[in-house]
């Protein structure tokens, strides 16, 4: 399982950079629109994969709550990552404009920062919703105590410390943007 999270994260950015090649540099514009199109493919993939092991009978374990989580960060975070990828390749390859870079302070970091934060969020809603999937629907709680045990209150962590960071620097960037 541990395998496919990574063939997967390969596959993403192979397909990814794929797309962008396609793009900019053969412009071959419904090439590179039909493999972004399948970017979200590797995680079907993966979640069916996940879905099979444990109703098989599998016993889950961390890893099984490593592919909710990947799933969820893949959701909330993939269209910012394929624009950061897209500005860059456009830039090297296009002419295009200087890629976009996160205001250094003032409340245009504040408003990046909550945002980040709230991508966050999503991607903890849909990591905890596939595990609760996992949990009740696929298998039984007795096979998924790793997840319920140990994910999903790491999650929370992770979600508590990045709230709290996140409030230090509404407090600490709060102050007049740099010109």
């Amino acid at each position: 399982m541990f395998m496919l999270i990574v063939a997967c994260e390969i596959g993403f950015w192979v397909v990814l950079l794929a797309a962008l090649v396609a793009r900019y540099v053969f412009r071959w514009q419904r090439t590179s629109t039909v493999l972004l199109i399948c970017v979200p493919l590797v995680d079907v993939v993966l979640l069916a994969a996940t879905v099979v092991d444990l109703a098989d009978g599998g016993l889950a374990d961390n890893v099984h709550g490593l592919a909710a989580i990947y799933l969820g960060v893949s959701v909330a975070f993939g269209h910012s990552m394929i624009r950061w990828a897209d500005q860059r390749f456009a830039h090297k390859f296009a002419g295009g404009p200087p890629p976009w870079r996160k205001p250094k302070s003032g409340p245009e970091r504040v408003r990046y920062e909550w945002r980040e934060w709230g991508k966050f969020m999503i991607a903890y809603a849909i990591a905890c919703g596939v595990m609760v999937f996992l949990i009740f629907v696929v298998s039984t709680p007795d096979h998924t105590t790793a997840l319920w045990q140990g994910t999903i209150p790491f999650m929370s962590v992770i979600a508590g410390i990045w709230l709290v960071t996140t409030i230090a620097d509404t407090f600490k960037k709060a102050g007049p943007a740099e010109s």
